[in-house]
């Protein structure tokens, strides 16, 4: 049987969460300090986890404070429309979607996701980059609705997140018109030429590195990174070559900046939607993660 929220304390602690210490909360409410601390300790006694850490002298907000504060502010955030449409005054808004995309995703990717968030309703949308483990940690937290990547967790931490693939496509290798030669002996003709590659964040990276074990291959590595968008300005200046699927580069094939010199076999760059399990999900992100696929 779940526990009853005491949403009483539930204020009580939203109060002192937002404005930093127990005094000023215990002011604002028109409360006595030592009975407001009793409550927030017995609201966290009820909850079972601790919700703030004290430093020197100041409250710090937990990794479960800063979720509790989020359900907080959506509880009385709602409790406020709810009020206002009862007596008619509610205005219509917008809704927020939080959406959070890994470094090397294409851009094109997730301006196409954006306009589908837009299309399922009028909504506010706040983009997010970044790499796997933050956005993966910043879902789980509910401050992220929605993610692409192209890397999933493993098995034991994928525990309470949900995930769909959304396209499989091969991987070649392309550079600037002065690589072209190299076709013709691929893949060995790649031996100590140079290369962008992604992190190791990314699995596309343990799929090349394994790859090139198999098929005896040994580049030289003159960049790291997962910002697509730089390892393509690197590759059309003629510093090196990268390994990518055929729509990330399109654009640069069809200006004939890059040439395609071989592919991958076996290698894929798979993309993913990913979210994590909540009470109240965000219609939008639900939506993203039943009916949206890449063009």
């Amino acid at each position: 049987m779940s526990k009853w929220i005491n949403y009483h304390h539930l204020f009580y602690f939203k109060t002192i969460a937002e404005l930093g210490s127990i005094s000023k909360a215990a002011e604002k409410l028109l409360l006595g300090q030592p009975t407001l601390s009793a409550q927030l300790k017995q609201f966290e006694e009820n909850l079972g986890v601790q919700l703030f850490e004290r430093q020197h002298k100041k409250l710090i907000l937990t990794e479960h404070g800063k979720i509790a504060l989020d359900y907080a502010r959506n509880i009385f955030s709602l409790g406020g429309e709810m009020y206002e449409a009862l007596h008619d005054r509610l205005r219509p808004s917008k809704m927020n979607i939080s959406i959070g995309a890994l470094d090397s995703i294409p851009k094109q990717v997730v301006l196409q996701l954006t306009e589908t968030a837009l299309k399922v309703a009028p909504c506010k949308i706040t983009l997010i980059e970044g790499k796997f483990e933050d956005l993966l940690r910043e879902v789980r937290a509910h401050k992220v609705d929605i993610a692409i990547t192209n890397f999933l967790p493993h098995s034991e931490a994928n525990k309470g997140l949900f995930h769909r693939s959304l396209s499989k496509r091969p991987v070649s290798v392309y550079g600037a018109p002065r690589f072209k030669t190299l076709a013709k002996n691929f893949p060995e003709s790649l031996n100590e030429q140079p290369f962008v590659l992604p992190t190791f964040d990314s699995q596309l990276r343990y799929d090349i590195e394994h790859w090139m074990k198999l098929n005896g291959v040994n580049v030289d590595v003159i960049a790291e990174t997962q910002d697509i968008a730089l390892k393509k300005l690197m590759c059309t200046n003629n510093l090196a070559m990268i390994p990518a699927s055929r729509p990330t580069v399109q654009r640069q094939l069809e200006a004939r900046e890059l040439v395609e010199i071989g592919q991958l076999s076996g290698v894929f760059e798979e993309l993913f939607l990913i979210c994590s399990e909540r009470k109240i999900s965000n219609p939008i992100a639900q939506a993203l993660m039943k009916n949206y696929a890449i063009p």
